[in-house]
This record gives C-alpha cells, structure tokens and sequence, in this order.
C-alpha cells in the first residue's frame, strides 16, 4: 500500500509537470512567432523608411545597396521587395520587383500579413512577407505621388529569417521550469515519505484489523510514535476500545447461546457473531415450531412436523422414530422417512434392551476401525442414533442413516439444533401419550384389555360411513358365555374373572387384527368382522371361536381343570340392515335363539327369529 501510495504520487506529480511543460511549451512558441513577427514588422518598416528617404533625396540608384545592406543584418537569410499592381502601372514592370512564391501573391491581394515555417531539428527558417499599404507615415502622403486610395497595398517586404535562436532561448526557459519542478516535487516526496509512512502504517493496521473482525477474529492497532499526532492516537484507542468490547460482547453472547440450546462451545475460528446469527434463527424458528406442535392433535402431527423440520431446514432425509417401553420391554416404529429401513430392526424387535442407545441412553454414532453399535451391519452407509425421554418408561429414538461420510459429518455439525427440536417436541410427546392412555383407558374393558361398549358406540360413528362408502360387509358376531353364573357360584368371581380373560385370548388369537373385539357388558362379547367376504365366511369365523373355546381348557383349583362352551348370533350388515344398532339386535335375537336351542351353537338371525322373540 506505502509503495502504491508513493507510485501514485509520482505519478500524479510527472502528469502535472509533463501538462506544466505542455502549456510552458505552447505558450512559448506562441510567444516566439509573436516576437519574430514584430521583428518581420520592425525589419519591414526600417526597409519602408529608408525606401522613402531614398526617393526623397533622389538616391534611388542607392536603393538596391541599402536593401543588401539590411539584408545581411543577423539571422535574415533573405530580403527583398515586391511592387504591387499600382506601382507597376505607374512605372511599369520590374523583373526585380515580381512575387516569387504564393506567400507575396497572397500577400499583395489581401494586404495582409503571411508567414510559414521551415522547422528542422537544429534549426527553425520563418518565411514572411509584410505588406505596405498607402498610409501618411513621418508627414510623407503616398497618395500625392501616386494614383492610389488611402490602403491600397503599393508592395510587400519579403523576408526569411532563422528564428533557431530565440527558439533555443525559449526551449532552456522550458528545459528549467519542468526541473524546477521535479526537483520540487522530490523534495516534497521526501519530506512528506516519513509523514505518509506513519500514517500509510496505521491505514494498513486499520485495514487488517477490519478484515479479520468480519472473519470472527477482534485484533487491536499498534501506534508506534504516541506523541506524534494526539487526534490519530486518540481515534486508534478509541477504536481499539471499541474491538476488545465488541470481541468480549460477542464471545459473550456466543456462549450464552449455545449453552442454551445445549450446544458444545468450541474454539473454532468462525465468526462468533455469525454462529450467534445461526442461533437465533434456529430459537425463533424453535419457537415457531413449539407453539405449532401446542396445537396439533395427535402424537402422529408431531412426528410429521418434526420430520418437516429434519428435511426443509437441516436437510436430513433419511430417519426413523421408534418408542420403546422399558416397563412393558416393547418396541414400536411409529414412522419411517426416505428410502431406508431400521437395519437392527430383526435383533432388537423382540429385545428392545439390546439397543444399545436405548441401554446406555447416550448418543451412538459410526465410527472408523469398529462398530458402535453391533448391530448396524451396513458398510456403505452410516448411521447416527439419538436418544430422548419422552416419559419414565418410553424413550423416542431417532435413528438417522446418512449414505456418507461428509453426509454423516453434516448432521454432527447440526445436531445440537436437531437434538433442540427433539427436546422441544418431548413434553408434548409426553402428553399425547397420556391422552393416548387416558383414551385407552375410558375406552378399554379393565379386566380383558378390550375395548367396550363405549369405544364401540364411538368408534361406529366413522366406521359405518367408511363401511358404505367402500361398499363392505360387517358381519357382527354376539357372543355370551354359557351357564357362566354357575363359575361364580361355585368357583367364585376370580375363576370367572380367568374364563372372561381365556374367552378374549382366544377371540384375540382367532380373528384378525383388522376385526374389532368388544365386551358387551358381563360374559357378552361382540366381533365385528369387518370387510369380511360373504356370510359363510363370517360363520366359518364364529364356529372357529366356538370350537376353541370348547376345547380350552382352564386351570382351578387342585389342578382341575374347567372347559365352557360360548352361544354365538351372527347378523350380517348391510345385508339385514342400514343401520348397525339394528343388526346388534339382530345378532342379539339369533344368540337368544342358540341359547333356546341348546347352546354351544352359532345361529344366523333370520326375520322368522324376530315373531318369537315377540311372542315369548
């Protein structure tokens, strides 16, 4: 920069020389032609006068003597006069006395002054020829002896002159001033090198101190001479103030950040202010992002959302949640991203305690030479596994596959934001799962787990709209245990309570998962066998249950052992009606009938059945 700043002014300072020269030049050769044009006219005049006193003292066989007396004066090369066309109709011709070239022409027809020069490398010739007009000049009239007008040009002095000389005095005028002034100018540089240095000095120091503040890294200046200038040591303390507060407020602010969202707080070289940049656009869109998931309904909307955060803003795209309950000892993947699956998935299905993130309840990544995890057993992918409690028993883990090492390396840049979303998103978690619970609870029968009467008459509410809309078949089995009182009584309530958790095991075990099992109320038990194909189908079914169930056999005291039997009425919908309430009864009336009948039998409801029900 000093160098560029020197250079600069050089230059500056040979332009305003070389232009000081220019103009000096011009001018001078300006002023020249303007000296030996006067000069011309001095010579003119002096030849005119002494023409006039020639003929005046009737000497003019002399005249030719005093025009090669003036013609030999220094610097004139040439002289000689040329008559006009008055004057040579008044005396005649002259051979003497004629134009030589187009300058006295010229000159003889305008009456005016004309000139041209003959420029060589040592040596300037001016040419010019100066008019002499019918004027009254030293009390002579011209027009008294001639038959001219008043301006009439009579003839013409014509002259070439060597004008080299005071060329030459005027290029050392113009050879001194431009030296005068780079001598200046150099006195100058020098004098004002040390003042420019300093400051020059401090401009660089400024510079750099500049540049690396926006690069994240806060460097004082240094003033060498103190006392040189109070105004310049004052701005670089000021400014030297003002970097170590700005370094200290923004380290400051850095660390509080990333203490807050829980982030590891490094001595990288990044710009501190950049990073809390970063920060605070992941907290306000943290924000964001809470208040949205406060408001959604389900536990499924939250996983949504929060894969909507892993993909549009942290460009993650491949992941799996799964629950795992450590009380219950299961897992369950609740939602799966992109184009991966849970690779550990075959080993810790029925084990949920062998993975280890869930185990150790730390973070488990790939890592080179040897498994984290030993059960990833991909080699060409890589995987990054987070661990969350959601509640004292359930724990959300987020398994990320990441298909390289610079992908992989991506995601550990970014997972204390990642892991921000994750912990935001917990206690709402948490919550619909004790929504979830709560639900369960109000709609699930305490003593066989299924769901009752209540959950029926709700859950009916969609069903049978989604039913007609996809044109299916229900077929609605109702079942009650036979003779059941007599368990109770002789057995008591615990052995009944142990037939009605056999009867809904089997139930369990014999239909699909698709199909709804509901206890009706007491040792009555309803099925609804959804989508099935036709009524024979849905009397294959029933007479399934009823065979388990009396071949089952059920431990009491002593090592006895107790088998019961089950009556089952089987109503089909929409074949017998619109409405399901109207085909429980149905199957409520064909029950009552297999128990009139015998019992341990699956009877189909048939309008017959409805007259004697009436009747009886």
């Amino acid at each position: 920069m000093r160098k560029k700043s020197t250079l600069l002014f050089l230059i500056i300072g040979i332009s305003v020389t070389v232009l000081i020269t220019g103009l000096n030049l011009y001018n001078l050769r300006d002023s020249n032609l303007k000296s030996s044009i006067k000069n011309a006219q001095i010579i003119s005049d002096v030849v005119k006068n002494g023409l006039l006193s020639h003929m005046i003292n009737g000497n003019t066989d002399q005249i030719n003597t005093f025009i090669n007396s003036v013609g030999s004066l220094k610097n004139i090369e040439e002289l000689w006069l040329i008559r006009g066309d008055y004057i040579r109709k008044q005396y005649g011709k002259d051979k003497l006395r004629v134009p030589k070239d187009q300058i006295d022409r010229d000159v003889l027809n305008t009456g005016k002054i004309k000139y041209s020069l003959n420029e060589h490398f040592s040596q300037t010739i001016m040419r010019i020829t100066v008019p002499y007009k019918a004027i009254p000049s030293n009390g002579v009239d011209c027009v008294n002896c001639h038959n001219v007008n008043y301006g009439d040009t009579l003839g013409a002095v014509s002259l070439k002159m060597d004008i080299s000389d005071i060329k030459q005095n005027g290029l050392e005028v113009a050879y001194i001033i431009p030296l005068i002034l780079i001598l200046t100018l150099f006195i100058m540089i020098q004098i004002s090198r040390r003042e420019n240095n300093y400051y020059l000095d401090i401009l660089q120091q400024l510079g750099k101190s500049i540049k690396l503040a926006i690069s994240g890294k806060f460097k004082r200046i240094h003033n060498y001479e103190v006392s040189k200038n109070d105004r310049v040591t004052n701005l670089i303390n000021d400014y030297n103030t003002m970097m170590i507060t700005f370094k200290d407020t923004s380290y400051d602010i850095e660390k509080k950040l990333q203490g807050f969202i829980g982030q590891q707080i490094d001595n990288s070289n990044v710009n501190p202010l950049e990073k809390s940049k970063d920060i605070i656009n992941n907290l306000s869109n943290l924000y964001q992002f809470k208040k949205e998931i406060e408001l959604d309904n389900t536990k499924d909307e939250i996983y949504t959302r929060l894969s909507q955060v892993f993909i549009n803003q942290y460009g993650v795209n491949n992941f799996t949640f799964l629950e795992i309950d450590t009380l219950k000892n299961k897992m369950e993947i609740v939602k799966q991203v992109g184009n991966v699956e849970l690779y550990c998935k075959d080993n810790i299905i029925n084990d949920p305690e062998l993975c280890r993130c869930a185990r150790t309840r730390n973070d488990v990544v790939s890592i080179d030479f040897h498994k984290s995890c030993p059960y990833f057993t991909q080699k060409n992918k890589f995987h990054y596994c987070i661990d969350v409690e959601i509640s004292k028993n359930i724990c959300l883990i987020i398994n990320f596959i990441s298909y390289s090492k610079n992908e992989l390396e991506n995601l550990k840049n970014k997972i204390s934001f990642v892991k921000s979303y994750i912990n935001e998103a917990a206690p709402s978690i948490e919550v619909k799962l004790l929504m979830n619970v709560l639900q369960e609870s109000a709609f699930q029968d305490a003593l066989t787990g299924l769901y009752n009467r209540k959950f029926l008459e709700e859950h009916t509410k969609k069903l049978v709209p989604q039913v007609k809309r996809e044109n299916i078949n229900i077929g609605v089995l109702l079942l009650d245990m036979d003779h059941f009182k007599a368990v109770n009584d002789e057995y008591g309530h615990d052995i009944g309570d142990k037939v009605l958790k056999e009867l809904a095991n089997i139930l369990n075990e014999t239909v699909r998962e698709s199909d709804l099992i509901v206890r009706y109320g007491g040792e009555e038990f309803v099925v609804l066998l959804i989508g099935v194909n036709s009524e024979s189908d849905a009397i294959f079914v029933a007479d399934k249950i009823r065979r388990r169930v009396r071949e089952n056999e059920i431990d009491v005291y002593a090592g006895n052992k107790l088998r019961k039997t089950v009556s089952i009425g089987l109503s089909m919908f929409p074949q017998d009606s619109n409405n399901l309430d109207s085909v429980i009864k149905n199957a409520d009336i064909a029950l009552y009938e297999a128990k009139n009948n015998g019992r341990d039998k699956v009877v189909r409801f048939q309008e017959s059945q409805v007259s004697s029900v009436d009747l009886f």
